[in-house]
Parts: structure tokens; sequence; C-alpha cells
């Protein structure tokens, strides 16, 4: 054997023979127990960054983990390859975006590939390949023939620049999240998916997946059930003439007297009508229009409006109130009108303070008072007062007395609302899965058959910034007889809702989906970032019962575990500008000197020795400037250091910050395992091992590596915590270099004893470093390859110890270590932790008031 550690080369004749044998081809096989692990796959921007790197080691660590324990594993991997950021880079590069993103999957396809991922790369594919999003659009056409699918005028976020609409957390401050336009509300029609339709279930759902509890409570909160009173409001005009009454929505009807006003959004019919007479009002609704949309920007803005000159009529009391348009209401949130509490509501209280409208008392504090509204709204359940018949009633019953008088009269009824939305679809760029429908000449809308399917997308487009080409190329959309095509494009949250159940059966060209996905389904773990806690993860929810509706899955959700890994963080540098900017330094081109703890106190740029500032330690990021190329620390270490490092570092769902010295450690560790198994293999062959036989230093290396079998199984197969399964091999392979060190004849037995831990040393690091337990695990004399070997078998009988060391405190300070035969009974434990000379010294002329014995582990004898 080479004693020398040369991870390039290893590397290199692992993956060949990994390739060679096809050893991550997934087949289905209905005898065993599958195992399908999925990480979020790539958009491919053309490199892969850290986070990347992350992600998918973890995946693959599991992987290789379930195939060890006899399972049936499927690893795939594809790339997410639609969306805004190819047509942009395409513009910007005066190429075609496909061609930009084909050339990206290529060369990221080979970084991948580095890394080691056990991928079964025949299941491979682009969203942007016709072969896939065909099926999409098949299946839209069926959701089309359902009623599940709709078409509307919407008021959207449109970006100007970007000629495309926003999701409200795709405006920032106003403006487009890419671009940094302003954006504009306007009303164009969209395609929705009838994902309300399915709110219930959705939220009911959750209760049968293993995910992170902040996970399902994201979810939840963004289905928002509610149950309230839905109620109208008479409208009178100026003129005194009646006007269509207003519905409005609450979950607080108990302070339906305490309501001194209506506010209703710039788009509703009302506002519309006020401001049609009325310049001033219409300036201020078109204003509104370019407003905030998220509830976060909604929540902080300040609050304004203008009265409509209208005056609503409270159904219950019949007192008339004035009716605003304000700001902070939204036509897509509830019924685009809201009843105000100034009294307590906080938003509405700030309202009311500055248009100076009465703010009212009508649920008593906590002494059963009227609270004092001077400072803000008193926002806390109560006793109803100032709320004549219904006085006295705590919440629940003023909520059901009211909402009985209101049914009783017509005017309103108990609903549950969801905050939840229908998914809309369409965006108006070019780089997407085009909308199979077509338009006829007298304004028919349908739905593409299955002989025009595909609508392959022209591929040879040259992109500008004057919005879709698309829209420009009658090659695509005139179909003739005053037919025309569809020239919106799939929202590309559509690819990504479904691509884990192709990965099932991506060579099936005469169907979506086959057997094949309920064989696989539901994924086992997925794994990606918490940033598609929401969207991403609903909409897959959804579509996947969508496809089980159709018969074309049997399970009920997509991923039945999920693992939210953490960021990988770095040190960031910079230096101020002169116009106020900042210009961020790597910090590979950085020196920084430390304190004697290992803290940074200065840096200074390498190239000029003149100092830069440290901007802390923040995400890994391109306008940060402080990301580490993957591709180079392969290149420097090898690709085992790159996936040890990232899964030693930091459990998976915390964030990893980065190190130059964490590498270079797990560096010398591989390097030291490497002359372990040579020196080993240097000092003769063991004999069969004989347990009956074994001496105290024998038994004791035996057991070292029996509790590290057990602790790696539970620490990688439950609890996911890679680091303390890498620390405990670690603390083995520095146990069995003591063992070498101990005198220099080996006995047969001290061989066998040795080879037993260092066989475990090489499976158990197998999943995290492949590439090395390949070698050394074929140097060790295997002829099956390490990818097919089994976890080592855990022998329980190993794990008995004859003695055990306890450590003994007093009053939880620790005062000794003392050595008991395992089976020490605790009075006797007591009684020689009390005879420890150190203890004595510590309980001398004090009462012991009680000893406490935590078998196995310690003594704690408490004195007064």
């Amino acid at each position: 054997m080479d004693a020398q550690y040369t991870p390039q080369e290893i590397e290199r004749d692992a993956q060949q023979f990994w390739d060679t044998n096809q050893c991550f081809k997934a087949v289905e096989d209905a005898s065993r127990e599958k195992f399908y692990c999925l990480s979020m796959f790539p958009y491919p921007s053309g490199k892969l960054h850290m986070g990347h790197v992350r992600n998918y080691t973890i995946g693959d660590v599991v992987s290789r983990y379930q195939r060890m324990q006899g399972r049936n594993v499927m690893q795939p991997m594809g790339w997410d390859a639609f969306g805004m950021p190819a047509e942009n880079a395409a513009i910007q590069n005066q190429v075609p975006p496909a061609k930009w993103t084909y050339d990206n999957i290529d060369y990221m396809r080979r970084q991948l590939k580095a890394l080691g991922f056990a991928y079964d790369w025949g299941r491979e594919f682009a969203t942007c390949d016709s072969d896939y999003y065909r099926w999409e659009q098949w299946f839209f056409t069926k959701l089309v023939d359902k009623g599940l699918v709709y078409k509307k005028m919407s008021t959207v976020n449109w970006d100007p620049v970007d000629q495309t609409v926003l999701a409200n957390e795709q405006v920032i401050e106003g403006r487009g999240w890419r671009s940094g336009a302003l954006v504009e509300r306007k009303e164009i029609p969209l395609w929705f998916l009838k994902i309300t339709d399915y709110a219930e279930e959705l939220l009911a759902d959750l209760d049968k997946v293993e995910w992170p509890e902040q996970v399902k409570t994201m979810q939840r909160n963004w289905i928002g059930k509610s149950r309230g009173v839905e109620m109208t409001f008479d409208i009178k005009r100026a003129d005194g003439t009646s006007d269509e009454p207003v519905s409005v929505y609450t979950t607080r009807p108990d302070t339906l007297m305490g309501v001194t006003y209506l506010a209703v959004a710039a788009g509703h019919p009302l506002a519309k009508q006020a401001a049609e007479s009325n310049e001033t009002l219409s300036a201020f609704c078109e204003e509104c229009a370019r407003g905030g949309t998220s509830e976060a920007e909604l929540a902080t803005m300040e609050k304004r409006g203008m009265p409509t000159g209208h005056l609503a009529v409270h159904p219950l009391s019949g007192r008339e109130v004035p009716v605003y348009v304000a700001n902070f209401v939204l036509m897509e949130y509830g019924t685009g009108a809201v009843m105000a509490v100034p009294g307590h509501d906080q938003r509405d209280w700030e309202f009311a303070n500055r248009y100076g409208i009465p703010v009212e008392a009508v649920i008593a504090d906590a002494h059963g008072q009227t609270p004092d509204l001077s400072a803000g709204a008193h926002v806390d359940y109560g006793t109803l007062i100032n709320s004549g018949e219904f006085d006295g009633l705590d919440f629940e019953a003023g909520f059901e007395a009211i909402a009985a008088r209101l049914s009783e009269l017509g005017r309103g009824e108990v609903k549950t609302n969801y905050r939840l939305r229908d998914w809309g679809v369409a965006r108006q760029r070019y780089w997407g899965a085009p909308i199979p429908v077509k338009y006829g000449p007298e304004g028919q809308t349908v739905p593409l058959t299955d002989d025009e399917l595909p609508v392959a997308l022209p591929m040879e487009v040259t992109v500008d910034a004057t919005g879709s080409p698309l829209k420009r190329m009658p090659a695509f959309s005139d179909l003739g007889d005053g037919w025309v095509r569809e020239t919106d494009t799939f929202d590309t949250f559509m690819e990504s809702s479904w691509y884990y159940a192709r990965f099932c059966c991506a060579d099936n060209q005469e169907a979506m989906l086959d057997e094949r996905a309920n064989y696989w389904l539901p994924v086992d773990l997925y794994i990606g970032g918490i940033e598609h806690a929401i969207l991403h993860l609903l909409y897959a929810r959804f579509f996947h019962k969508l496809m089980r509706d159709f018969g074309l899955v049997d399970s009920d959700e997509p991923f039945q575990r999920l693992l939210t890994q953490g960021m990988v963080i770095a040190e960031t540098y910079y230096r101020e500008l002169p116009g106020g900017g900042k210009q961020w330094f790597n910090p590979a081109d950085v020196d920084v000197k430390r304190d004697d703890k290992g803290r940074p106190v200065s840096a200074v740029l390498a190239s000029d020795g003149e100092p830069v500032v440290m901007g802390g330690i923040e995400k890994m990021s391109k306008s940060k400037n402080n990301g580490v190329d993957p591709q180079s620390m392969i290149d420097r270490f090898g690709a085992d250091t790159v996936r040890l490092f990232m899964m030693f570092a930091a459990p998976p769902e915390q964030s990893l910050e980065w190190s130059d010295s964490g590498v270079e450690g797990a560096s010398r560790f591989l390097k030291r395992l490497w002359r372990l198994v040579s020196e080993h293999l240097a000092a003769g062959h063991p004999e069969p091992l004989n347990v009956a036989a074994l001496d105290d230093a024998q038994r004791e290396l035996r057991r070292k590596t029996h509790e590290t079998i057990k602790k790696a199984r539970d620490d990688i197969g439950r609890r996911t915590t890679f680091n303390t399964a890498i620390a405990a091999v670690m603390e083995l392979a520095n146990a069995l270099g003591r063992f070498h060190n101990e005198g220099t004849d080996k006995s047969p037995q001290d061989l066998a004893v040795a080879r037993e831990a260092v066989e475990a040393c090489v499976l158990l690091l197998a999943p995290i470093t492949p590439h090395a337990s390949h070698a050394l695990w074929r140097e060790l004399g295997h002829h099956e390859p390490a990818i097919d070997a089994r976890w080592p078998v855990l022998d329980e009988s190993a794990l008995a110890r004859d003695s055990i060391e306890l450590v003994v405190q007093v009053n939880g300070k620790l005062r000794a270590r003392i050595d008991v035969a395992a089976d020490t009974a605790k009075d006797a434990i007591e009684a020689e932790a009390l005879a420890a000379e150190n203890v004595q010294r510590h309980i001398e002329g004090k009462s012991i008031r009680k000893v406490i014995v935590v078998p196995g582990k310690l003594v704690n004898i408490v004195v007064g």
C-alpha cells in the first residue's frame, strides 16, 4: 500500500469504478425496502457555491448510509432551468437563454461528479426539456377540463423593467426584487389554479409529515385558516341615495359596536365610483396602486387615506360612519374592505388619530375597566362594554351572540376563511414553459389537445429588455383562421412542483407518470433551504394532491421527512468608497491578525498591506465577495476533505462558518487515517478474532469500536448529526493510534482487534469520505467494493464493562474520579466516593445532606 494519501488519484479511480459499474443506478425491487433521498435541485447559474455543496453532501451521506443498511436507494439530480435569471443573463451576454442554460448545466454537472455524489444520472433532466414540460402542459389541460383552472382579470404587481408579474414577496419597498424598478399596480388577464379548493386538506395533512415544526407553522400561517363573520354595511352616498352594500369579514365580531369608520382598498368598486367625480381622490387611488403590496410593508407603512364622501350604516345600531379609501387595505385580501375599530386594533387606531376619527372602547381591560386608549389600541380579548345588550359577555359568548343577531337580521353569517389565495401561474416572459391554450376569432378559449402537445418553446431566440419575444413571433403565436396561441409562460414554480415525481419514471415518453412513481413515492427525505418553506413546498404539496386525484399517484404527501440545512457563512471585509458605497474583498485576499484565543483583531489587504474593515460574518454571497470556490478547494485538498469539513463543522440545521483552518484540519485527519491503515497492514496479518481470549487492552479497544458503531448509526440514521458521528470516529482513530504505539510487536489477537477497529473507521466514514473509503477497503483485502459493503455489525456484548469510571462532585464541583466494578451496588459506590482523599478534604467538618448517584456517570455529594 502506498503510504502517501493522494486524493486526486484516489478520487479519480473511485469515480471511474462507480461509473463503469453503474453503482448508483436505481432499479425498482418490490422485495426490498426503498429509500428515496432528494435534495432540492439547483438553478443552473454556472457554478456551484458552498451552499450547494453542503446541501448535496448531506443528501449523499444519508443516501450512502441508507444503502449500507440494505435499503434500495434512489438519489436523482436535475436542473430547475427556466426563469428570469437565465433571461436576464442572456440579455446581458447577448446569447440565447437555452445556450447559456445548457452550457451552465454541463459545467455544474462536472462539478457535482467531481464531488463523488451517488446520483443516478440516468434519471437526469432539465425542466426546460420539452420531454419534461410537455407533461406539465398535458396535465394543465386536464385541470382545465376539471374546472380547477380559470382565467380572470387580476390586479398584479408589474415590474416595468423585467416586464413581468411579481409575487408580493418579490416586491421590496415598492421595487422589483431583481430589477429595482418601481413596481406598478395594473390589471391584466391571468391564469389561476384553484389551490384554495385544497386549503383544508393542505392544513390538515401537515400532521402526516415529519417536518420541522417551524416549517409547519409557516405553512399554517400562510394558509391562514380563521373563523369569523362576514357582514354587510349599507352605503349612503353624499347625495343621500343608496349604493351597493359593502361586505366585510372580521374575526373579532365582539368589537362590532366599536366601529367608527370603514376603510376600502383603492381598487374597491366603491373607491373607483367615488374617484370618478373627485380628482384628488383619483390621484390618491393611483398613488396607492404604486404602494406596498406585502403584508410586512402594510404593517409598517405610514397609514394614509381619503374620505369617499359616503357613509356606511352599522348593521346593528344603524349608526352612520364615514367610508375612507386607505392605503393599508388591498383588494387581494378578504373583501377589499374592513370595519375599523380603532379602540381595539393598532392599525385602525393610527389611522383614526391621524384623521380625527373617534376612538371608542368596547372591550374592558384585565381589571374589567374601560381601557386607556390615549397611547394605543387595547387589542386583548376581554369582556364587552359599551355594547348594549351584549355587555358583560366574554369573547366566545360575544362572538356567538353578535353572529346570531346578524344572521337573524339577514346581515351576516359565520364563515371559515383562508388567507391563502389561488395560485396565479402565468408569467409574461419568454424563458418558461408555454401555456397550452389557444384563442379563437370569436373569443373562444380552448385548451390544446394531446395531439397538439408539446408546445415547444423556440430555443434559438435572442431576447432583449422589451418583453417576451413570443408576443412578436407570428410563427409561434399565429395558428391560422384567426386562432392564436397563448404567449404567456408558466410560473417556474410549476416545474419545481412535480419534478420529484418525474424522477421516478423520467424515461417514460408515453405518460406523465407510471406505476414506478408509487414504488418510490413519497420522498423519504427532502433536503433544502428554509427559504423554500412556504411557496415551493406548498405548491408541491398541492400539485401532489392534484396528481393523486387524477390517479397518477396513490400517496397524499410528496415529502415524508424534511431537513432544512443552515447557511454557509464567512467573514466579510471592505473599504468605504468616496461615493458612500463599499468595495468588498474576498477573505482569501486578506491577512487577518488574531489574538491568543484566535479572535480576529485587525485585517489588511494582502496586495497593498493597507487596512480593511472587518464587516462581520454573513452568508456567502457574490454581493459581499465572501464566497469560496468549491472547485478550488477540490483541486487543492480533494473532494473527500471538502465533504468531511462540511459535515464536521456544524449540525446540518445550523449555519456553518467557513474556516480555512478547519478544512486543513479535515485534510490532516484523512492523511492520518490513511497512515493508520498503512501502518496496520505493515504490522502483519491478523488471525480470526477470539473474543474469549482478549486481554484488558484488547477488550477496551474493541469496546470503543462498537461504541462508535452504535453512536454513528444513531447520529447519522436517526439524528442526522453527522458532526458528532465524525467526532466519534476521530476518537476511535485516536484510540487505535494509541493501541498501535503501545509496544512494537503485536500479537495476532492485537492485530485482529485492530483490524476490526480499522475497518469500522473506514466503513463508518464511507458515506462521508467515499473515495478514500473505497481505496482503503480494497487495500484491506476486500473484493467486495466499499459501496456494496454493509454497515458494521454491532456486538452488544462488546459494550459491557468490567469497571467504570465515575466522576465525584461536591456541591456540583469535580473533586475526584473513582473506578468501580460495573455491578457495584449503590451504597458501596457512595461509600467509595466519600472515602476518596480529595473528597474527604472538601466535606470535612460539614454535614452531608444527601448523596446523588447517577448510574454509570457520577456521584454528587451535597454538603451544608
